[in-house]
């Protein structure tokens, strides 16, 4: 089978967790350009990165690259490609673009012309007009330093949406982003965890995932499922695998609180549908009567920052608290995310480790804060 280009696109701060994540499924041969990650892969492994992968946000064909700084030169580049090769006559096509230190910037226009291209080209190819009625095409192009890419997206709808989160909640948390925050803590099923600002969820729920190696977008379907040029039944092979490597008896010890009693029956709720429900524990509380006898756990949670939620005060008076409840719990870690600048202040500690990361389009920090180690026996 012929090898393409896939690009994974991560978020700003998780592209090391991503090439770790491609490395576990066997791709070791990564390059990471400009927040995308660049592999050489067939359409066995389109199936599988779309069903197995639980931090990058969609997987993409790499089309063409090529230099252009006038529209001119974007609309020859792009009417020259073959399209007729990938898109049928009834193909649904949808343009996007990104520009950055580019002589063409103008992103809504960009897209027109993309779209133009195309259209025109397929038209003269199949001599005809397009209905634009049947499956759908998401193509993008992307310019860095007047050099556009040309890529079709196999996933459709972002990675992140795996299908079990379908209520709403105030400010949630990305699926993809909460678990590249689980993979860079040194959490082991022998610990206890807990995410005491649980909302909806997200977080547990990717943890029992993750531990009971259950494929992010198993229970999904993707946009290459419904194209005509993509090799047939791959994405069967895919779900076998996924299922073949289940560990379902695992026993684990994860629990996720919230304040709020409503967000903790969408938690329930959401842990149902994405079949983990009895692996995890959810109680309504407040974080201030957190307790535990288990010597080691660990602790993630995405607290109210006071952008959107609560007020400054409350938040301030908030985050002191969550510093004497983790003084009082000596022997654990504790890895916060938030946006909030004096953060480790008002916690009362300097993070032993921390990291940019984008929440919802805010800059935060990811702030760790590290007990010592336990015993080998751990």
């Amino acid at each position: 089978m012929e090898k393409m280009k896939l690009i994974i696109p991560c978020a700003f701060g998780v592209e090391a967790v991503v090439k770790r994540q491609l490395f576990k499924l066997g791709y070791d041969e990564t390059k990471a350009i400009n927040g995308r990650i660049e592999i050489d892969g067939d359409w066995k492994d389109v199936a599988r990165l779309n069903t197995f992968l639980r931090s990058g946000e969609r997987v993409l064909i790499k089309l063409a690259e090529f230099k252009a700084e006038t529209f001119d030169e974007l609309y020859d580049n792009l009417y020259a490609m073959p399209w007729q090769e990938y898109l049928d006559k009834t193909a649904r096509i949808l343009t996007y673009g990104k520009s950055f230190k580019s002589k063409l910037f103008a992103i809504k226009s960009i897209c027109s012309i993309a779209k133009k291209a195309i259209v025109d080209k397929l038209t003269n190819k199949f001599n005809c007009n397009l209905t634009e009625s049947g499956s759908r095409y998401m193509i993008e192009v992307s310019f860095f330093e007047d050099i556009a890419q040309v890529t079709l997206d196999t996933s459709g709808d972002g990675l992140h949406k795996r299908g079990y989160r379908t209520l709403s909640c105030e400010a949630p948390l990305k699926e993809t982003l909460a678990s590249a925050m689980l993979d860079l803590t040194v959490y082991n099923p022998e610990k206890q965890f807990v995410d005491l600002f649980c909302g909806s969820g997200t977080i547990p729920i990717e943890l029992a995932l993750k531990e009971l190696n259950i494929a992010v977008g198993l229970n999904r379907d993707f946009d290459f499922m419904n194209w005509n040029f993509a090799e047939q039944g791959v994405i069967n092979l895919a779900r076998e695998e996924a299922i073949d490597k289940q560990t379902l008896n695992k026993k684990l010890n994860i629990g996720g609180f919230d304040i709020d009693s409503n967000a903790i029956s969408i938690a329930r709720c959401h842990a149902k549908q994405a079949g983990v429900a009895d692996y995890i524990h959810f109680q309504a509380g407040d974080m201030r009567s957190f307790s535990s006898k288990q010597r080691y756990g660990v602790c993630v949670s995405n607290p109210p920052y006071g952008e959107r939620l609560n007020t400054f005060d409350e938040v301030t008076s908030l985050y002191a608290d969550l510093g004497t409840l983790y003084k009082s719990l000596s022997d654990w870690n504790f890895y916060i995310i938030t946006s909030y600048v004096d953060f480790e202040k008002v916690f009362g500690k300097k993070a032993d480790k921390n990291r940019k990361l984008f929440n919802a389009n805010l800059e935060c920090y990811y702030y760790s804060f590290l007990s010592k180690k336990p015993p080998k026996t751990m």
